[in-house]
């Protein structure tokens, strides 16, 4: 193994060089920084996941992109074997070995193995996808010299959606037990879950449902794959999408990020009255949803919302099958309070708030036997545990003994769980799953909207010199440091009726975001904008104020 080193060490140097002195760090998202600076960190991420395989004993996933992020970014994220985030330990390894000088991979990657690998021998097997970000080509090829450096097998998947990599290496590792393990069994399996509910529910008609919807899908990989998945479903929906790429750049002025911030439509986007939208993130992971009503007003059906349409249904669900199960909502501190209120007195559903990142959600909605979790973004999906699914299995099973509500039910309740992604936050199969539920309800978007008023909200980004001066507390509900911004924030607050405000470090550039909540829109923006500037003075802000 330790000729390997040297040789992995040798090809890097030679191919893949350290070339600028800065530091990077393995966050939430994994590595996201400007794409020149990224080839010596996505070869040696081709390294760690051949180490993460061997270590698992099981195929680990890589994908490259930056999700949200401008055009000129890229990253590098890497998935563990059933589908989640690398533990933390893992992104400890995969920043020292990114900031490593080119003479210190060696001794990095003996450690990683020391602690990490009992059999150093054992094969090891790397799956990747990357996004539609021109340097996405390059960038994979980087990631195979490293898993080819230290003799790892490899399957280049291509072109895919963030979740359908997340799918593709738990279908690998399960053997086919969650799906068939390529692009196309993951077509499937949706679509015939979708298709199944559509037909469970035939023949009622919809009065106020419509089967039309407009998607912009933020020029990204989440045209080209909606398509796809779309010429699976026999015509149960009529999608007209938008930013579909052949014009517009990445995630510019469009995508779940900049409806959700902006709170208005994405460019090129004409939208009549009561027609049902969505705005996918750049590698589809995201979704939210939005429409104009009849007097012009935009409204948003952000990730709280999806989440409450979402518990509600399966709830009801449950409650119907006769099965013993407990559910259970999961939100950041950014969720909507109105949500937050609706959730816990109309619809009786437990609520738990975590950090801020897909890994604490993720991990908190394990607690359940059904975890709902969805951030404000848009990011969410629900997580069933292999007690709930054998339970609904085994009363599916039983269906003498049930009277015909309860069979119905069960038959729902079973064959929904197919139309969600469990491995991870998903827009396509998000998608499918708001559709079946507003279907069922014969829900327009207005009637979705009603079910509560979100509070007028606000958020912001401040750009900082470092934002690593920012910390928090209390599931990023309270500023630690600087000092002197809490207690700032909390007397600016005391000045708004329904007042709220948070503030936290992004995970993914130099900027601080701030969250602000009031009981007019006109007092939101006032009370972002008080928050922001405090930041700006407190925190090292740099150029214009927000």
């Amino acid at each position: 193994m330790e000729a390997l080193l040297e040789r992995a060490a040798a090809t890097g140097l030679e191919k893949h060089p350290r070339k600028l002195n800065i530091q990077i760090k393995y966050g939430t998202a994994g590595f996201r920084t400007i794409a020149n600076q990224l080839d010596h960190v996505i070869y040696r991420m081709g390294l760690l996941a051949v180490i993460a395989s061997k270590s698992r004993k099981a195929t680990i996933g890589v994908m490259i992109t930056a999700s949200h992020n401008p055009e000129e970014d890229n990253g590098v994220k890497l998935v563990d074997c059933h589908g989640e985030m690398m533990p933390a330990i893992w992104e400890k390894y995969a920043t020292q070995l990114a900031n490593a000088g080119d003479d210190e991979i060696v001794g990095v990657l003996r450690n990683i193995l020391s602690a990490e690998v009992k059999n150093p021998d054992v094969s090891a097997k790397v799956i990747y996808g990357k996004d539609t970000r021109p340097s996405s080509v390059p960038l994979a090829q980087s990631l195979q010299d490293g898993i080819v450096a230290l003799e790892g097998e490899y399957h280049d998947f291509g072109l895919l959606s963030t979740p359908q990599l997340h799918y593709l290496v738990v279908c690998t590792n399960t053997n086919g037990a969650y799906g068939q393990p390529t692009e196309e069994g993951y077509y499937n399996k949706l679509s015939h879950a979708f298709q199944a509910l559509s037909k469970q529910q035939e023949p009622t008609p919809c009065k106020n449902y419509s089967r039309r919807l407009y998607v912009d899908a933020a020029n990204g990989v989440g045209a080209p794959k909606l398509r796809s998945l779309l010429s699976h479903l026999g015509g149960l929906l009529d999608v007209q999408v938008f930013n579909d790429g052949s014009e517009g750049r990445l995630n510019y002025q469009c995508g779940a990020d900049y409806v959700k911030v902006q709170q208005k439509l994405p460019v090129d986007m004409k939208v009549e009255a009561g027609i049902r939208c969505a705005s996918f993130d750049g590698d589809a992971d995201r979704i939210v949803y939005y429409y104009i009503d009849q007097d012009g007003k935009f409204n948003l059906l952000d990730g709280d919302k999806i989440a409450t349409l979402v518990a509600g249904y399966l709830q009801e669900l449950v409650a119907r099958s006769g099965i013993n199960l407990n559910l259970g909502l999961v939100q950041t501190a950014y969720a909507n309070g109105s949500s937050t209120e609706y959730i816990t007195d109309t619809l009786k559903v437990p609520v738990a708030c975590v950090p801020t990142g897909v890994k604490h959600l993720h991990h908190k909605a394990q607690d359940f036997d059904i975890g709902v979790y969805f951030e404000a973004n848009g990011h969410g999906t629900v997580l069933f545990s292999d007690d709930a699914l054998k339970r609904i299995a085994d009363s599916a099973g039983k269906n003498s003994s049930l009277t015909s509500d309860e069979k119905q039910a069960v038959k729902h309740l079973s064959t929904v769980i197919d139309v969600i992604n469990q491995t991870v936050g998903d827009a396509l199969s998000d998608m499918l799953l708001v559709e079946i539920i507003l279907r069922t309800r014969d829900w327009s978007p207005s009637d979705w909207n009603k079910q509560y008023i979100d509070l007028p909200n606000r958020q912001l980004k401040v750009k900082v010199k470092d934002r690593n001066v920012i910390s928090t507390t209390d599931a990023e509900r309270k500023v630690v440091t600087p000092d002197g911004l809490q207690a700032a924030i909390d007397t600016i607050v005391t000045g708004y009726t329904k007042g709220r405000s948070f503030v936290r470090p992004s995970g993914t550039e130099d900027v601080v975001r701030v969250y602000a909540e009031a009981d007019t829109q006109v007092n939101a923006d006032k009370l972002a904008k008080e928050v922001g500037n405090k930041v700006y003075d407190l925190a090292g802000g740099i150029g214009d104020k927000p």
